[in-house]
């Protein structure tokens, strides 16, 4: 019989699991197990607390193993398992659709399910180009990311990224009618701002460099993170976001806004681009749809993409995609249930009023040893750190295991901490958070 899941490291076997995003090597050597989570905290194996400063993966922004949420997981697993969405479907897919459409910016009010930020990517991909073939312009087929962008890990999310580390072993077949924007980060101009940027906006005008050299109607959508995330918190300059607007307005391009970090009261307000004030024609999401409890993806489109779409097929399949697992049964329980949280609870504005006191915390690592940059919106941080000559992420890895060894859960990319706590925290974590990370830098330094 296998060991049960709080075995400690000494009895578990870690050579058969091939880990994602992990240095394998070097996590089985000296592996980081977490057994359970409660609220703000994990517990690893040995018993010992730990403060989570991420929300697990950016994903539960309700706090962990929240009765509510478990109890509508337990009674869909008992009444309905599992219910085909093709030709099919249960009201829960529709009650979840119509609660999310109900919290999405101006006339975005449907949704197509999928099972994780990345497959909510490619479905989007391919629903820009299901709409300009309804309305009669094939030839849009080219899509413009951005540098330093993340979107997930399939093919179509990792050709329209541009971080360099998900694509280099891919790109020779990552898809090829596709362009990247520059990224917005420039410490010369942007260190240490609180909120966005006031530098920066002109760097949208790339754009109309691509449309003058490619045609306007060879483009089929842009695809950026209202803030990017992954890469390191990278928060928009004022007017940026704005002017990508306008530009696709006047070219009839598509904007889409990956969301799978900033939807659900991330940035406190229900989505990103409810914050910035910018509204999408599409928008993708994961993570806080469910509180990170069971894998569920979306985009949540404009009514006319649906309609286009929808109506260009007189009988029959009009779409031709979708997932065994589109709108699970367990997650839609999930979704619903934590939807209904975060309403009852007032989470959203709870992170809105918190981001005060969360910036002035986070800024005051200005000055500790190697930090170079500290970036804030919303309940979000990214503290940058200088690189050790020769061994770029070196310290941000050494910050991950001696941040863990503290009690405190981070994440890191490359040399930059990210910081994305629950939206249940409470002051006192705010000040728990940052105290035990600077002791961290301290330490290394």
């Amino acid at each position: 019989m296998p060991p049960p899941p709080t075995a400690s490291a000494g009895e578990l076997s870690l050579e058969e699991l091939w880990m994602p995003f992990t240095a394998n090597r070097a996590f089985k050597k000296a592996p980081r197990l977490l057994a359970t989570a409660s609220g703000m905290h994990y517990r690893d194996v040995d018993g010992r607390l730990v403060l989570d400063g991420t929300s697990g993966l950016w994903c539960v922004n309700a706090g962990h193993c929240r009765p509510a949420i478990v109890e509508a997981i337990q009674r869909s697993a008992a009444t309905l398992d599992f219910a085909p969405g093709f030709q099919m479907g249960h009201p829960s897919s529709f009650a979840l659709a119509r609660a999310v459409a109900e919290l999405a910016p101006g006339d975005l009010d449907h949704v197509f399910f999928a099972n994780s930020g990345s497959e909510a990517v490619d479905s989007a991909l391919k629903i820009a180009l299901a709409y300009h073939q309804a309305r009669g312009e094939p030839e849009r087929v080219r899509f413009v990311g951005r540098l330093r962008g993340y979107h997930g890990v399939g093919f179509g999310g990792i050709s329209v990224g541009g971080i360099e580390s998900n694509r280099k072993a891919f790109a020779a077949q990552l898809l090829p009618q596709v362009d990247h924007l520059p990224h917005t980060h420039d410490l010369a101009h942007n260190a240490f701002s609180r909120g966005q940027p006031a530098w920066g906006a002109h760097l949208a005008d790339a754009l109309e460099e691509i449309v003058a050299r490619r045609g306007a109607r060879t483009i089929a959508a842009v695809v950026v993170e209202p803030m990017a995330g992954s890469t390191g918190v990278l928060v928009p300059p004022k007017g940026y976001l704005e002017r990508l607007r306008a530009i696709c307005d006047a070219h009839g391009i598509l904007l889409v806004f990956d969301e799978v970090i900033t939807g659900f009261g991330r940035l406190g307000t229900p989505f990103g681009a409810d914050y910035f004030h910018v509204q999408p024609d599409m928008l993708t999401v994961a993570k806080g749809i469910t509180n990170g409890a069971v894998p569920m993806g979306a985009v949540v489109v404009r009514r006319s993409i649906y309609q286009s779409v929808v109506d260009a097929t007189e009988s029959g399949i009009e779409f031709f995609h979708g997932y065994t697992y589109s709108g699970h049964p367990l997650a839609c329980a999930a979704g619903l249930a934590t939807i209904e949280l975060y309403r009852r609870e007032g989470l959203f504005q709870r992170a809105a009023e918190l981001a005060p006191v969360w910036e002035d915390a986070v800024h005051s690592l200005k000055g500790v040893p190697h930090v170079i940059d500290v970036r804030n919106v919303g309940l979000v941080s990214g503290i940058e750190l200088e690189p050790r000559s020769g061994k770029v992420g070196a310290r941000g890895y050494d910050a991950l295991v001696e941040a863990f060894r503290s009690g405190l859960l981070i994440r890191v990319t490359g040399d930059i901490i990210a910081l994305s706590p629950p939206l249940i925290i409470e002051r006192r974590e705010i000040e728990q958070i940052v105290d035990l990370l600077g002791g961290v830098l301290r330490r290394l330094a």
